[in-house]
C-alpha cells in the first residue's frame, strides 16, 4: 500500500481553526455546569429538598455522564465524530434549559440526568477529536487555549451564577448557555474538518449498556439511601448490592463475547491503561467531590452568599488552571510527563489531608492554600492521564480508550460524591443528636423567634444558615463544617492509591503523530507486511513446483525448471 494517502500535516493555523468550535463546545459544557454550582444550596432550599436531594441533584448528572461516556466513545469509533459532538451539545443544552423550569427536586434531578447524557458525549468526544488533530507531544502547545476556556468557565461560571441568583432568580442560570450552544453548533459545522470514514460495520452493545447502567445505578442508590432510608445491614442492602454484583459479572461476560464491546476488556492487558484507570478514579473524587462540598462549606459553614462562595473557591480554580497550563507547556517542550504526574498525586494527598481538618472558623488564608494544593494536583494529573493512554492506544480503539479513562474518572467522581454525601448526612444526624441540648438552649435564648428557627431546622430542608440568628447560626455552621471535613477524609486513601498507580506507570515517550497519521502509518505497515507475505508465498510456490522466474542482464524474463522428480 502506498503511503501517499497519508493525511497532510495540519499547519498551526489549521489546527487553531479546527479547535475553535471544539473549544466553544467545551465552554458550553463547563459554563452550564459551573454556573449552577454555587447557587445549588439555594436552589435545593427553594425546591424544598433535603441533603439527600442535594446529593442526588449532583449525582444524577455525574451518573449519566459516567454511564454514557464509554457509549459515546464506542460510537466515536463507529460513526461520524463531528455529527456526534453536535448531537451531544443539543442534548446537553436542551436538558439544561428544561431544568430551569423545575418545580420540585425530582423534576430537577430527572432533567439533570438527561443533561449528563449529553455531558458524557462532550467529555468523551472532545478528547477523541483532539487526538485526531493534535499529537500527544504537541498537545501542550495548545494548552493555553484550553486554559483560557477553563479560566472563563470555571472562574466566571460560579461568579456569574452567584450574581444572577442574588440579583435576579436562580432559574436564569440554566438559560445562560443557550446562545453559546447555538454559536458552537454553527462554528463546529464550519471549521471542524476531520475524517468521517469508518471501516468497521456499526455494532452497538445494547446488552452491555443496560448491564453497566444497572450495576452503577444500584450501587449509587444503595450508597445514598443506606443509613437513612434503610439500615446498612438490611434486606434492601442485600438486594441492591447483590444485584449490582450480578449485573457487573454479567457485564464482564457479555463484553468478552460481543463483537464490538462497550469497554473492550483487552485494554486492561496494557499497564498504561489499567494504572491510568486506577489513578483516574481518585482524580474524579478530588475533582467532583471537592468542588461540590466546598460550595456547601462556604455557604453553610462560612455564611457566604452564592456570589461570595464563587469568589472564595477561586484558589482551587487558580491551582487547577495554572498547573494544567504550565505543565502542558513543559510536557511539550521536554517530552517528559511522569515526574509531573507524581508531583500532582502528592499534591492531591496533601490537599485531601488538609481539607479534612477544616472548621467553621479556620483561617481563610489556610483554606485558600488547601484549595490551591488540591486544584494544582487535579490540574497536573487529570488531562495527562488521558494523554498517556492516547499515546499508546491503537488508532482503531482511540475512542474507547480515551472514553474509558474519562468513564472511570466520572464513575469515581459519582461514587465519591455519593459516599461523601452519605458520610456528611450521617455525620450531621449524629452531630445534631449530640448537640441537641446545646442547640435547644441557643434557640430558647431567641424568645418568640425561636419557634420559627426550630421549625426551619426540623423541616428536613437545607437551611439558609447565613440568615439564622446568633448564637444558633454559629452552632449550625460548626455542625456542617465538621460533617464536611469528615466527608473529605474519603479522598485520602484514594489519593494514596492514585500515587502508587502513577509510580508504576510505564514511562513511554510521547509520539509526535496524530491519530490519523498513526492510522495511515499502520495501514502502510500492514500493506508492506501483506506484500512481504505474498512474496514469501510466491517463493514457496516456486520451490514446490520447481519453477522460478529469472531475470537476465538485459531485463528480459524467462523460466527455469527443476525437472528432478
Amino acid at each position: 500500500m502506498s503511503t501517499d494517502s497519508a493525511p497532510a500535516k495540519m499547519t498551526h493555523r489549521q489546527v487553531l481553526e479546527a479547535l475553535t468550535g471544539l473549544l466553544l463546545g467545551m465552554f458550553v459544557s463547563m459554563i452550564a455546569t459551573t454556573v449552577v454550582s454555587t447557587p445549588m444550596p439555594v436552589i435545593v432550599h427553594d425546591l424544598g429538598g433535603d441533603q439527600a436531594a442535594y446529593t442526588w441533584v449532583i449525582t444524577a448528572t455525574l451518573l449519566t455522564t459516567a454511564i454514557s461516556t464509554p457509549i459515546w466513545g464506542k460510537l466515536a469509533d463507529l460513526f461520524n465524530r463531528k455529527l456526534l459532538i453536535q448531537i451531544a451539545i443539543i442534548i446537553f443544552v436542551g436538558a439544561t434549559a428544561a431544568a430551569g423550569f423545575a418545580q420540585d427536586t425530582n423534576t430537577l434531578i430527572a432533567f439533570r440526568a438527561i443533561q449528563g447524557l449529553g455531558g458524557g458525549g462532550l467529555a468523551a468526544l472532545s478528547q477523541v477529536i483532539m487526538a485526531d488533530i493534535i499529537s500527544p507531544r504537541e498537545r501542550g502547545r495548545y494548552m493555553g487555549l484550553f486554559g483560557a476556556v477553563m479560566a472563563v468557565a470555571t472562574v466566571g461560571g460560579p461568579l456569574l451564577g452567584g450574581w444572577i441568583t442574588d440579583a435576579a432568580n436562580w432559574r436564569w442560570n440554566f438559560f445562560v448557555s443557550l446562545p453559546f450552544a447555538v454559536a458552537a453548533l454553527i462554528i463546529l459545522q464550519r471549521t471542524l474538518k476531520i475524517s468521517t470514514e469508518r471501516t468497521r460495520k456499526a455494532s452497538i452493545d445494547y446488552v452491555g449498556i443496560v448491564l453497566l447502567s444497572a450495576a452503577v445505578s444500584l450501587i449509587l442508590i444503595w450508597i445514598t439511601n443506606a443509613g437513612s432510608t434503610f439500615d446498612w445491614w438490611s434486606t434492601e442492602t442485600a438486594l441492591m448490592v447483590g444485584g449490582a454484583v450480578v449485573a457487573a459479572i454479567a457485564f464482564v461476560i457479555v463484553e468478552l463475547k460481543v463483537r464490538e464491546p462497550l469497554i473492550p476488556l483487552t485494554l486492561f492487558r496494557g499497564r498504561t491503561f489499567t494504572l491510568s484507570v486506577i489513578a483516574s478514579i481518585s482524580i474524579g473524587v478530588a475533582m467532583f467531590g471537592t468542588s461540590v462540598y466546598l460550595a456547601q462549606y462556604m455557604q453553610l459553614s462560612r455564611g457566604a452568599t452564592p456570589t461570595e462562595a464563587g469568589l472564595m473557591t477561586l484558589p482551587m480554580m487558580a491551582g487547577l488552571l495554572i498547573s494544567s497550563m504550565v505543565i502542558g507547556q513543559l510536557v511539550t517542550r521536554f517530552g517528559k510527563w511522569k515526574g509531573y504526574l507524581v508531583l500532582g498525586a502528592v499534591l492531591l494527598i496533601a490537599g485531601s489531608v488538609l481539607l479534612s481538618t477544616l472548621h467553621y472558623d479556620t483561617d481563610f488564608v489556610l483554606v485558600s492554600i488547601y484549595m490551591f494544593l488540591m486544584g494544582a494536583g487535579v490540574g497536573m494529573t487529570m488531562q495527562n492521564l488521558v494523554l498517556i493512554v492516547q499515546n499508546v492506544a491503537k488508532p482503531s480503539e482511540m475512542g474507547v480508550a480515551s472514553s474509558g479513562v474519562t468513564f472511570f474518572r466520572s464513575l469515581g467522581g459519582t461514587v465519591g460524591v455519593s459516599v461523601m454525601g452519605a458520610v456528611l448526612a450521617n455525620s450531621l444526624t449524629g452531630l445534631f443528636a449530640d448537640g441537641k441540648e446545646r442547640l435547644g438552649a441557643a434557640i430558647a435564648q431567641l424568645g418568640e423567634k425561636g419557634a420559627d428557627v426550630a421549625a426551619q431546622l426540623t423541616s428536613g430542608t437545607l437551611p439558609e444558615v447565613r440568615l439564622l440568628p446568633e448564637p444558633v447560626r454559629s452552632i449550625i455552621e460548626d455542625f456542617y463544617a465538621q460533617a464536611i471535613s469528615h466527608a473529605f477524609v474519603i479522598g485520602i486513601p484514594l489519593a494514596i492509591i492514585s500515587l502508587v498507580a502513577i509510580l508504576f506507570l510505564p514511562n513511554r515517550p510521547l509520539t509526535t503523530m496524530t491519530t490519523s497519521e498513526r492510522a495511515s502509518a499502520d495501514a502502510a505497515a500492514d500493506g508492506a507486511g501483506e506484500t512481504a507475505i505474498a512474496d514469501s508465498v510466491a517463493l514457496s510456490g516456486a520451490a514446490t513446483t520447481g519453477t522460478l522466474t529469472v531475470v537476465d542482464g538485459r531485463g528480459s524474463t524467462g523460466t527455469a525448471s527443476d525437472d528432478r522428480r
